[in-house]
């Protein structure tokens, strides 16, 4: 395998990270105006992911930078043809950030309740405009003999891109939503469980159709594995949440997560970037790579830098395993 086809493999994983853990605190995010009834249970849920959201945004940093070093061709073309979604993304994560942050600052209601409709809308924005970008990137987009793209923004709200974005968006939603019930205690987990069974079941017909349209546009024997294996883990996932087994509930929608992603990157492959004009003018992983040079000094680096950033991560998450309630809050917290 050469190293361009290794980096590609570690971007693709460097995304399915991202997706797995920052989709479900987009989905929690999502959660306080679907879920909570009131401030309390709000809080209960901001801090169900307060101590890992940031560090869940590195995956994306990373990612980006890795596309940036090991493929600056597809980097400039995906960056300056998605510009405005992507700038999009950009202020809400920037936005919701800053609502983690500042909404317990100051006591008055307006304000906090400003800053968790901030939080809501900058969390179902980024989980429904991520699946709109993958799913022109997978499904190929306006690039000319220069590898510029050429199209406009309306090109990329096309049905099936559209239909990609209410994918992750429910299914990032439907991730909360179980990691909701597994990290609460009491009514409100209760109420997680019974949200999750509806959310879940639209989440499934949804991501079906997708990942067959997907199959059946670019994919080939390897990626018809990971659709079955997604669908398997999304109806397990659903079952596991009806029993009640909420540990399961969130492995299994995590590993939907992880199946729907290598099904893209595999349909790809070895694309990077698909021309929907012709097939000569599409970014691949031979035209759009860094030089071998490079591609060898940046896996050096990454082999010696990624074990620590796992294990500080892991770390973190099991410092905080424990599961919350609004029994855990002062009342004079939530306000």
């Amino acid at each position: 395998m050469e190293l361009h086809d290794v980096w590609f493999v570690l971007i693709a994983v460097l995304w399915t990270g991202y997706f797995f853990l920052e989709g479900f605190d987009f989905g929690v995010g999502i959660l306080t105006k679907l879920l909570a009834r009131d401030r309390l249970e709000k809080r209960v849920l901001i801090n169900t992911v307060g101590p890992v959201w940031d560090g869940n945004e590195v995956w994306l940093l990373t990612a980006g930078g890795a596309t940036f070093a090991a493929f600056p061709e597809w980097y400039a073309t995906l960056f300056s043809g998605f510009y405005l979604p992507l700038l999009v993304i950009l202020v809400c994560l920037i936005v919701r950030g800053v609502a983690f942050e500042y909404r317990a600052k100051r006591p008055e209601e307006n304000w906090q309740r400003n800053w968790e409709t901030a939080i809501f809308w900058t969390s179902l924005v980024p989980a429904f405009l991520w699946g709109v970008a993958f799913g022109n990137i997978v499904h190929g987009v306006k690039i000319d003999r220069n590898f510029e793209y050429v199209g406009t923004f309306w090109n990329l709200l096309n049905p099936y891109a559209l239909l990609g974005g209410l994918v992750t968006l429910t299914l990032f939603t439907f991730h909360g939503t179980v990691f909701t019930a597994l990290k609460t205690v009491g009514d409100i987990r209760v109420r997680a469980r019974k949200l999750a069974t509806k959310i879940g079941v639209l989440t499934a017909v949804l991501a079906v159709v997708f990942l067959l349209w997907t199959q059946i546009d670019s994919g080939d024997g390897k990626s018809l594995v990971a659709l079955v294996v997604a669908a398997a883990a999304l109806l397990a996932a659903l079952g596991a949440n009806l029993r009640g087994r909420e540990g399961w509930a969130f492995a299994l929608s995590g590993v939907t997560i992880v199946a729907a992603v290598a099904m893209l990157f595999l349909s790809l492959f070895p694309n990077v970037m698909p021309s929907s004009l012709n097939g000569d003018w599409s970014l691949t992983v031979t035209n759009a790579s860094s030089s071998p040079y490079t591609l060898k000094i940046m896996t050096w680096l990454a082999a010696i830098a990624t074990p620590l950033v796992l294990l500080y991560q892991g770390w973190t998450y099991w410092v905080f395993r424990k599961r919350i309630g609004t029994q855990h809050i002062a009342a004079e917290a939530a306000h």
